[in-house]
């Protein structure tokens, strides 16, 4: 007797639209799950725990959540999930997010390109604005030069609180163990 596909049964939940929505639109999702909803669940409960390094919508990004079908994935299924972090997803896919700056280089522009994990450079572009370190910060160095090279301000640290630089167009910045600097506005 001869085999009949059956269609899938999706439980009339959240989980079930996601995951029939993934199989009608041929979304690909990571190996690592076995559906997208258990794809979208992961990233919701990740989500909190990535806060101190880099925004939650830098993290999807730089993460490569969003690439290929991750994007429309999330965009469907985390307002159905943890619709809190909507705005992060759909910042993140749209490639327009307030990104944290940590250990690195950075060069100030306009208009940063997105971080590019397999860029040619080590060195990051940031937008321009005031960042603020805080925490128990220790034995870290962070400078701000001229596209020449040339110091426009620095410090050695070697215990703080809080430190505050202020990053204008075509400065260069680089944070040696400061912690991670967020926008302050």
């Amino acid at each position: 007797m001869p085999t009949q596909d059956t269609e899938p049964d999706y439980p009339p939940a959240p989980e079930g639209e996601i995951d029939q929505k993934a199989d009608n639109e041929g979304w690909i999702y990571d190996s690592l799950y076995s559906s997208a909803a258990e794809f979208v669940q992961d990233i919701c409960d990740s989500l909190p725990e990535q806060s101190m390094d880099s925004s939650p919508a830098q993290w999807l990004a730089e993460g490569g959540y969003v690439g290929d079908d991750g994007a429309a994935i999330l965009k469907f299924g985390v307002p159905k999930l943890c619709p809190k972090w909507t705005k992060a997803v759909n910042s993140a896919a749209a490639g327009d997010y307030v990104r944290y700056i940590s250990g690195g280089e950075f060069e100030v522009k306009t208009n940063p390109k997105p971080f590019d994990p397999n860029g040619e450079s080590d060195v990051q572009e940031i937008g321009p604005g005031t960042y603020v370190a805080t925490g128990d910060i220790s034995d870290c160095y962070w400078e701000r030069t001229s596209q020449s090279g040339d110091i426009i301000d620095n410090q050695f640290v070697t215990q703080a609180r809080r430190i505050t630089v202020t990053l204008r167009v075509g400065e260069l910045f680089k944070n040696d163990g400061c912690g991670t600097f967020k926008p302050t506005g």
